[in-house]
């Protein structure tokens, strides 16, 4: 397991590595933990304010710039900001269905046909960059680049639940 050096812009110094269990690691202290990347702006600073969350959503340590972190440290931020980042782009709805405390979603992307759930407090978002943003349950991103470009059906499930 590769460890290295980082600097936060609000929490201190901290380790980061990839553990065998595939998860980015990060150790400030004493504790250590597995930590999720969150950009703060996804669209217009891919590689800045990148909150390290831990399993219980907790702020574990902040990256103001990836640039400020030493080489080896910023090797392992970048990678797993790669694998966070995966952005599908949804080409059309086919369904959406609340359910208990969930909202199942079927779509095409340009990948293929996918499905995923959200939670049912979480709304798709408007995006600086353009069009509407959806983070399912996983932390999977699905990007509507021009809702305007969807199919008649599409428009209404999507505007259903972006308002």
């Amino acid at each position: 397991m590769k460890k290295v050096e980082g600097v936060s812009g609000e929490c201190g110094r901290f380790r980061l590595w990839r553990g065998r269990d595939g998860q980015l690691w990060a150790q400030r202290g004493d504790r250590a933990s597995p930590v999720v990347v969150h950009r703060c702006f996804p669209w217009s600073g891919p590689s800045g304010h990148i909150s390290l969350r831990d399993p219980d959503d907790e702020e574990f340590a902040y990256v103001r710039d990836a640039s400020e972190l030493d080489p080896r440290s910023r090797e392992a931020l970048l990678e797993a900001l790669a694998i966070a980042g995966f952005v599908l782009e949804i080409t059309a709805i086919e369904e959406v269905a609340d359910e208990v405390e969930i909202r199942s979603w079927h779509v095409r992307t340009r990948h293929g046909p996918r499905r995923f759930q959200t939670r049912l407090d979480e709304w798709p978002v408007d995006v600086a960059g353009g069009g509407v943003l959806i983070r399912d349950v996983a932390g999977d991103l699905y990007h509507v680049p021009d809702p305007a470009a969807l199919d008649a059906a599409s428009r209404v499930w999507l505007w259903t639940y972006a308002g």
